[in-house]
């Protein structure tokens, strides 16, 4: 974990640095003397962990802790315990009262990398997104691919779903909307009240026309503005 520590007391300041090197799993980016110090090393670079006492000139600690609108963890570390709830009121991590022993020390940081392994996980887990549907088509589940996908033309209460590896367009009932709704708005791109188009797909454009090889697709007078979005000109 990217960490900083911050107190305005050099003596201070360098027994949180040297237990921090006691922590294998901590990495050490700045040593800063005032909030200002801090502010400096966030800007710079990712920062997962604070140390930070509290009474500092400027900013103390907790008034530097608020002005963060999306602060990384904070362990505070200081001489005087009456701000400890005010502490935990931010959410910090643990809060240390000087002079700090070493297992104590290490006891904080085992509960911070504890909830940064959560947050980890947490933010890496993959996000299954689907590359197909399944239709009714005459009493069976049809699957279509979505990279299949070159348009969907509305009829009334059904959809023609054309693709690119048949030569016939699959006939299913299902709204315009109801299909929309199950396509990414990144890939596909609704110009008509009876057409939805794959980005990927158009090969041309024309004032009035979608063009995806040989079919032109008409766009309708509402939906001009989606033209920029095929194009990616948005101005």
């Amino acid at each position: 974990m990217r960490c900083i520590a911050v107190d305005d007391e050099k003596w201070a300041l360098d027994l949180l640095v040297d237990n921090i090197r006691h922590v294998p799993y901590l990495e050490l980016v700045a040593r800063c003397k005032n909030a200002r110090d801090a502010s400096e090393s966030l800007h710079a670079g990712k920062i997962d962990l604070i140390f930070t006492d509290v009474q500092m000139p400027g900013l103390n600690g907790l008034q530097f802790i608020q002005t963060l609108p999306e602060p990384p963890m904070v362990i505070l570390v200081t001489a005087y315990e009456q701000y400890a709830l005010e502490g935990f009121n931010l959410s910090v991590v643990d809060y240390l009262v000087k002079p700090v022993a070493l297992e104590r020390f290490i006891k904080a940081c085992n509960k911070a990398k504890l909830l940064f392994d959560m947050r980890t996980e947490k933010s890496t887990k993959a996000v299954s997104i689907p590359d197909h549907i399944f239709i009714n088509v005459e009493y069976s589940l049809v699957k279509i691919i979505f990279d299949d996908i070159t348009h969907v033309e509305g009829l009334k209460d059904y959809i023609k779903i054309h693709l690119s590896s048949a030569s016939k367009p699959i006939l299913t009932r299902m709204s315009m909307k109801a299909m929309e709704e199950k396509l990414s708005p990144s890939k596909f791109i609704r110009i008509h009240k009876s057409f939805i188009v794959a980005v990927d797909k158009v090969t041309s454009i024309k004032r009035d026309f979608v063009c995806i090889h040989e079919t032109e697709i008409p766009v309708g007078e509402s939906f001009k503005e989606s033209i920029k979005l095929i194009t990616g000109n948005r101005k």
